[in-house]
């Protein structure tokens, strides 16, 4: 009997891919760095809470048969999408950059497309625990109830997260640690005031309403909106968060560099 060792790829069976197996190592090492964090878990899970929970007492909205928390709900969602996938992501994608994690990283199977599929992998798993953890809050706690497709709603969200987590991946991509971190905080801010999230765009100043109308933010919170008040969404609103979706997945192949 011969003692020579058959191993399965000499008898033809399949072997797997090493960048298929860098790229699951790496979603469970960003996922780990997402939930491992204070500050991350302050700015994702905390802030919109908070947001939710003061704004429904606030009267700055719509009057008539639509309550606050009707309005809010769709509006911290988006929150929640920006403050993980563009602040989140972005920040610390950069400084890893900045402190050579990345450099390490490109000598590995895992190509560049890979390690940004594994951080925006990570970050629509926590963003599916935010998701979920607002909407029990807004059910059981606030009284909200949902009158359209929760489905379509999950849809365009889905396509919302990637484009925020895209346009933090093209930041770390493009810009300085420091101007990134500067520069992320500050669309969050302009996002937030501007993109009909907490406040009405036909609220603000008539000047600003143009570019209010053109912002991902508003796109992306329009359109829940739409469909949790068992609307449809406007087309154009569909189409802007595609394009800006579309954008930011350009931008992060063009600009995200490992060093």
């Amino acid at each position: 009997m011969s003692s020579t060792t058959v191993y399965p790829e000499e008898r033809g069976a399949p072997r797997a891919a090493p960048w298929r197996s860098a790229f699951w190592a790496q979603f469970k090492v960003e996922l780990l760095l997402l939930l491992r964090q204070g500050e991350n878990l302050l700015v994702i899970v905390v802030l919109p809470v908070l947001l939710l929970v003061l704004f429904t007492s606030a009267k700055v909205f719509p009057s008539g048969s639509t309550r606050p928390v009707e309005f809010l709900v769709p509006g911290i969602l988006t929150v929640a999408v920006m403050s993980t996938g563009m602040v989140t992501l972005g920040i610390s994608t950069a400084y890893q950059r900045y402190y050579g994690v990345l450099k390490r990283l490109g000598g590995s199977p895992l190509p560049r497309s890979g390690l940004a599929a594994a951080k925006a992998g990570a970050v629509l798993v926590v963003e599916l625990v935010q998701v979920a953890l607002l909407l029990a809050i807004a059910r059981l706690g606030l009284g909200w109830t949902s009158h359209g497709a929760l489905s379509l709603a999950a849809l365009i969200l889905l396509v919302g997260a990637l484009c925020f987590a895209g346009i933090g991946l093209a930041l770390a991509g493009a810009l300085r640690a420091e101007l990134t971190l500067g520069g992320a905080n500050g669309l969050f801010i302009l996002f937030l005031v501007l993109g009909g999230v907490v406040l009405p765009v036909d609220h603000l100043p008539g000047f600003i309403q143009p570019l209010a109308a053109v912002l991902p933010a508003t796109a992306l919170s329009s359109s829940l909106r739409a469909v949790l008040e068992g609307a449809s969404p406007a087309a154009g609103d569909l189409a802007l968060l595609a394009a800006w979706t579309a954008a930011a997945a350009v931008s992060v192949g063009l600009w995200f560099r490992w060093e």
